[in-house]
């Protein structure tokens, strides 16, 4: 320890607080979704309103919750539902009123496929619902890295020959404001494989970043396809599964059609960084009672030496002189009075 035992920081000169943001790249590739493990890492529910999707048997205890799949049918569809009706109206609204929220009636909004929503334009009515774990997107997914690739062959058989990749595009600059739930962006739809769409750079969904939820227009299997790919062994459409089949069986439809599913999720790490000025009149002694043997200073072998020092500890202290946190150099630092530094410290939270 040295002969002044304390410092003082000035706040306004020696603390300073920064912000880092950490990503992570999470893969999720088709066959975890449904082919490594069969459907042994699908939990289906007695309610029969979404599916869940693990990265092991959901009965491991080594298992990971991936995300959540559901479909909703808004109250402006076309579509004249004959299973679970009801399910498929109370998602929609529940997904909208939570992301898109209330308009100045007190209506509940509907997802907007521009994001645009005082301008009018289309509304997205029937809705495919990905919401990831926090597990994976942690504090959001980050920006203009969201890519999903989806297979869209009219035959069930064939259904990764011909793929559309679903990415935001202009999330990283382009992103909007205007949600509850905070940032979110337009998914556009783009040719991967063949040209299986009708158009290129469609807008086909939304992904609401810190929510971690990915909204898609059940028209990426119909009617923005040049032709409507089949979703099951039966050779049925999206109109046909979104109105005849149960949410669960819809889940399983589009469970295999994701031939590949990636973004980058972000950590934001604050912090507080204190620099801890030592003058060269400053520390250069030790109150350690190792420091002296016999009443000498044991580092000097004459009396005409300098005092030397070795800082191995920064401690940081509260107003009552209470240690609040340590910082341990990596190697002892050799401190004269011939030498000044300045040591950062970094609190992480």
């Amino acid at each position: 320890m040295a002969e002044s035992f304390y410092k003082s920081l000035d706040i306004g000169k020696d603390v300073v607080a920064t912000r880092t943001l950490l990503h992570e790249a999470i893969p999720l590739t088709g066959t975890i979704v449904s082919g490594t493990y069969g459907d042994d890492n699908i939990k289906d529910y007695a309610h029969g309103m979404f599916q869940s999707v693990y990265d092991y048997p959901y009965l491991s205890s080594s298992a990971n919750h991936v995300f959540d799949i559901t479909v909703g049918v808004g109250p402006g569809s076309a579509l004249s539902v004959s299973n679970q009706p009801t399910k498929k109206l109370n998602i929609y609204n529940q997904m909208a009123q939570v992301l898109v929220g209330y308009d100045y009636t007190g209506s509940i909004q509907k997802f907007d496929e521009d994001g645009d929503i005082l301008a009018g334009g289309n509304k997205i009515n029937d809705a495919i619902f990905l919401n990831f774990a926090r597990l994976l997107t942690k504090d959001e997914i980050k920006k203009g890295s969201f890519a999903l690739t989806l297979g869209v062959d009219s035959v069930y058989a064939n259904a990764m020959d011909d793929r559309i990749l679903i990415q935001d595009t202009s999330g990283s600059d382009g992103y909007l404001v205007n949600s509850p739930v905070g940032e979110y962006g337009v998914l556009y739809a783009t040719d991967d494989t063949n040209t299986p769409l009708a158009s290129d750079d469609v807008k086909c969904g939304l992904i609401f970043y810190q929510a971690g939820i990915c909204v898609l227009t059940s028209s990426v299997f119909q009617g923005l396809l040049s032709s409507p790919c089949a979703m099951d062994s039966a050779g049925e459409d999206m109109e046909a599964i979104l109105t005849g089949s149960a949410i669960s069986s819809s889940a399983d439809s589009l469970r295999h059609r994701i031939y590949n599913l990636q973004f980058n999720n972000t950590v934001e790490l604050n912090s507080s960084v204190y620099f801890c000025r030592i003058n060269h009149n400053e520390f250069n002694y030790s109150t350690n009672p190792t420091y002296l043997s016999g009443s000498k200073i044991r580092v000097k072998t004459q009396a005409s030496d300098l005092p030397v020092s070795y800082i191995t500890t920064i401690g940081l202290y509260n107003d009552n002189s209470e240690l609040l946190a340590t910082a341990k150099l990596s190697e002892p630092l050799k401190k004269t009075s011939d030498t000044e530094f300045t040591i950062r410290v970094r609190l992480d939270y």
